[in-house]
């Protein structure tokens, strides 16, 4: 592998990385906490979902965006011919 592809394989994961973080920032930290009152107005199953997110939505996007990342790693290894077969 050549140091430019290396360092375009890794700017490439960082960036994934980057945004997987962002969104659960987001969907905990945002929806959880500082958007609280405003998604308490809308219910999910009998829940507000202000609660709904501080207290269950954010460990499912964080369990999703873990078979997210598995994904797209998988497909820039193979981008850039670093794949385990």
């Amino acid at each position: 592998m050549t140091p430019e592809n290396r360092a375009a394989y890794w700017r490439a994961n960082l960036q994934l990385v980057s945004g997987c973080l962002l969104v659960w920032f987001v969907c905990s930290y945002g929806f959880g906490i500082l958007l609280v009152d405003v998604l308490n107005s809308v219910r999910l199953g009998g829940f507000k979902l202000g609660f709904w997110f501080a207290q269950q939505g954010s460990i499912y996007i964080f369990v999703g965006l873990i078979f997210f990342y598995a994904w797209r790693m998988n497909k820039l290894d193979r981008k850039y011919d670093v794949h385990e077969d």
